[in-house]
């Protein structure tokens, strides 16, 4: 896949997402690493809700499961204060 293509499937995958941890002052970015694995960074804006992300393992359920029908898969989860 060019970066562009990789670029639309994976904001495509996590669209929902971006835009619920949005809700509560949380912005999602993804960088992929050399084996076409996906790194999911979090970070929290100046209002987020700290007491609104799950715990990192039902996080990386979730972020794994959005990947499924992508030809990537989760390498991690980088989480605000980690």
């Amino acid at each position: 896949m060019t970066s562009d293509s990789a670029a639309s499937t994976l904001d495509g995958a996590f669209v929902q997402f971006r835009e619920m941890l949005a809700s509560d002052g949380y912005d999602l970015s993804w960088s992929l690493t050399d084996q076409h694995k996906v790194v999911v960074q979090i970070e929290a804006g100046p209002d987020a809700c700290a007491d609104c992300l799950v715990p990192l393992p039902i996080m990386e359920a979730i972020m794994s499961d959005a990947l499924r029908p992508t030809p990537y898969e989760l390498d991690h989860i980088e989480l605000p204060g980690k």
